[in-house]
């Protein structure tokens, strides 16, 4: 055996030197055995010699033993040291949550606060991004310790994401309008701008909702053939669905719904932003006080978790003569509809069971509004179910559904 020993005194990572001809294959079995070091880069020197970085407490004997009589017959090698090591590609590419837990740590060490390992479920692992702000769940952040650090905490956290302000959102408020309950933690100013499928949004998110889980409604709302349509969005918001309408679906009109002041002010700057503002007529208030009606080609009803209050004012603006379409929204509960049957069945009976509930939901409201109509308009009425689409989860058993639903007076059949 055709080993020597190098002294590893002072700074640097442990290594493995040998020749060149005999490094890669090195390497390999050291990778194989789980003492390669990965964190490092392969250091080519000079002299024609490689160093290898290595996980010095899984080094032994055996293993030099075994590189230099098996893994590469008559090589040599010593073990030293790797004074400036470089991190390897795979090393340097850090996630913005592993960076954050990084830069966390070593704020707590500057204080003289060890790490304690419990905290790491304390730690944000996503969020949503505004521009220079970031909002953080509520399910964060909760621990003593991190008060216990002042606003410095908050300076260091937007550093390490590179943004200028931070907020934290906590439960939706049971106020009618959805209001969300957000804390600025860093900053002056809750107001931001997204952009979303080439639309552009601005509120401020202390005192509106935005839900970046509702992407794909809005992008197939965007899809819809709404030519020279009049469209009633009888939860407007910030201009959710009634933007994709004006701005891609192509609507020649929306009547947009809204009583909360604060979404109504950011409504008007967007219809602004997107050039649209005098295709859309903002109603402001309850809209069950709506006098409009016998106006509308196509109703949106995006109120979750049930647009039920709304059923009534879609019936009454959908034009009368020539019916049309509503997009009702709803949280559906498939746990509840099929409790009785065994809930731990597989993937596919869990889906069939969800399909069934979604089903029941729809052929139910189908039957409503088709009642409601008749009651409106004092004749019957023929109504279809054109499609459902799932939005998304909120639990297991609870989906956000959207119903399209075809209504038109009997005498137009």
């Amino acid at each position: 055996m055709n080993i020597e020993a190098g002294e590893n005194r002072g700074p640097g990572i442990p290594a493995l030197l040998t020749d060149s001809t005999s490094s890669q294959r090195y390497r390999e079995h050291l990778e194989k055995m789980g003492i390669f070091d990965g964190r490092y880069r392969v250091q080519k020197l000079s002299d024609c010699t490689v160093a290898i970085p290595v996980l010095k407490e899984k080094l032994s004997s055996c293993i030099l033993e075994e590189l230099t009589t098996v893994v590469a017959p008559g090589s040599s090698c010593r073990e030293t040291l790797i004074m400036n090591p470089v991190l390897s590609k795979r090393a340097r590419i850090q996630s913005p949550a592993q960076k954050l837990r990084i830069d966390l740590c070593e704020l707590l060490e500057s204080h003289g606060v060890a790490w304690p390992r419990d905290l790491e479920r304390d730690l944000p692992h996503s969020w949503q991004k505004h521009g220079d702000l970031i909002v953080f769940s509520e399910n964060c952040f909760n621990d003593t310790l991190w008060k216990q650090q002042g606003p410095e905490l908050w300076i260091n956290v937007a550093s390490s994401l590179g943004v200028r302000r931070l907020a934290k959102e906590g439960c939706i408020q049971d106020d009618g309008v959805r209001s969300p309950t957000v804390t600025l933690l860093l900053g002056d100013s809750g107001w931001v701008e997204h952009i979303d499928n080439g639309i552009r949004y601005t509120f401020d998110v202390t005192k509106c909702m935005f839900s970046a889980g509702n992407i794909s409604e809005k992008q197939r709302v965007a899809s819809l053939c709404c030519s020279g349509e009049i469209v009633a969005d009888l939860y407007a918001g910030i201009g959710y669905f009634t933007l994709p309408y004006l701005v891609h679906a192509g609507a020649a009109f929306v009547h947009a719904c809204e009583w909360n002041p604060h979404a109504v002010k950011a409504l008007k700057q967007n219809l602004e932003l997107n050039r649209v503002s005098e295709k859309c007529l903002i109603h402001e208030g309850d809209n069950r006080q709506l006098k409009l009606q016998d106006v509308a080609d196509r109703v949106n009803l995006g109120l979750i978790p049930s647009s039920e209050p709304g059923y009534e004012v879609a019936c009454r603006v959908l034009k009368k003569d020539t019916g049309g379409i509503l997009h009702i929204h709803h949280n559906v509960n498939s746990f509840i509809r099929h409790a009785g049957l065994n809930m731990n069945g597989t993937k596919e009976d869990v889906i069939k069971w969800k399909n069934m509930a979604w089903k029941e939901w729809a052929e139910a409201t189908e039957s409503q509004i088709r009642a409601i109509l008749m009651k409106v308009s004092g004749s019957p009425w023929h109504t279809q179910i054109l499609h459902l689409e799932k939005v998304k989860s909120y639990a297991p058993y609870i989906d956000h559904v959207v119903l399209d639903l075809d209504c038109r007076p009997l005498h137009e059949m």
